[in-house]
């Protein structure tokens, strides 16, 4: 069995990488153009049998010579500041990069898996979001070029399935969080980390009141394979059902690290989502999938990747001894 993983020196697809290997694929190729990928995510498997790394964009082309089972499109930015920050390379490997994954697995047979998003439901008036739901996005925002990206790729994937009978399926992810994310990549959980190790002011936008549903990495990558080892089209949700504001989560990273950071409100970026939860019956159903890692414990496995991190490069600052559990929510 072989894998083409696009993006697989990301945060998430360096762990599905890994996974796929541990699931008894005897060739994992590892393609990146390292825009917001990093090669020391994927070092550890450099050295394991059957991990190929090629570097590439996507949006060039996907030539992979010899057979392929499966084709896994995790490439894009795919936090606000990167996807910001490089707003046609986002666009780009949406359209070009989504055709060109799923051309290599029409022409080999394989079976398809986008990387979709909740982004896809934009600012969201049903809520939960269920996948019938059709979002509420802004097409020509700030975020357009995330959002608008990932449902012209969710498009085409179906209309590779109808039209050419390519074995596609679409996940949505909701928020995902775990070791190997970036220390500035814009997204809450490394920034409130950070901030928290360095003893810097923890920013919250809007008043706090904005909530996410947090997953851990390991958990959603078992969904990600359960859906590749399924053939259903979806979409299918991922994500783990349990909602918590901003400013919770702030005083709960907080808390964790024993920091004793000061927590500071800043404006609330254009068409940033109120409220953001999974409706997760279909994963249930079609493919028995649930998140298992309680979100402290996944956040307590991602602090102490940081601190690490941090003691490695010799960036970590005192922490004094941890803070109540009892903490409240006023912003301090």
């Amino acid at each position: 069995m072989r894998a083409v993983v696009t993006g697989g020196a990301g945060f998430i697809g360096s762990h599905l990488c890994g996974r796929l290997l541990e699931a008894g694929y005897d060739d994992v190729v590892c393609v990146d153009n390292f825009l917001t990928g990093k090669p020391e995510n994927v070092a550890h498997l450099m050295g394991c049998e059957g991990f190929r790394m090629v570097p590439c964009d996507v949006v060039h082309g996907l030539e992979i010579e010899g057979s392929v089972d499966a084709v896994l499109h995790f490439a894009s930015p795919a936090s606000p500041a990167d996807y910001l920050r490089h707003p046609l390379a986002t666009l780009r490997v949406g359209a070009e990069g989504t055709r060109h994954a799923l051309e290599l697995a029409d022409a080999h047979g394989a079976r398809f898996v986008l990387a979709s998003t909740s982004e896809s439901y934009g600012d969201p008036q049903v809520h939960p979001q269920p996948e019938s739901y059709w979002g509420n996005v802004n097409p020509v925002g700030p975020r357009s070029c995330y959002d608008e990206a990932k449902r012209y790729a969710e498009a085409l994937t179906m209309a590779y399935r109808r039209s050419r009978g390519t074995d596609a399926g679409i996940v949505r992810i909701f928020n995902t969080f775990g070791p190997r994310m970036r220390p500035g990549d814009g997204r809450v959980v490394p920034n409130l980390i950070r901030q928290a190790l360095d003893g810097a002011p923890m920013t919250v936008t809007g008043d706090g009141s904005q909530t996410r549903s947090l997953c851990y990495v390991d958990d959603l990558v078992d969904g990600v394979l359960r859906m590749l080892g399924s053939s259903i089209g979806g979409p299918v949700n991922l994500g783990n059902p349990h909602e918590v504001s901003m400013l919770e989560l702030a005083h709960w990273i907080r808390r964790l690290t024993g920091s004793h950071s000061e927590i500071v409100l800043v404006p609330l970026p254009a068409d940033d989502p109120k409220r953001r939860r999974p409706d997760i019956v279909v994963a249930g159903a079609e493919l028995g999938w649930r998140p298992r890692t309680p979100v402290e414990d996944g956040l307590l496995r991602t602090i102490e990747w940081f601190v690490e991190g941090m003691e490695r490069a010799g960036a970590l600052a005192e922490v004094p001894a941890p803070a109540s559990p009892q903490s409240g929510l006023a912003v301090s």
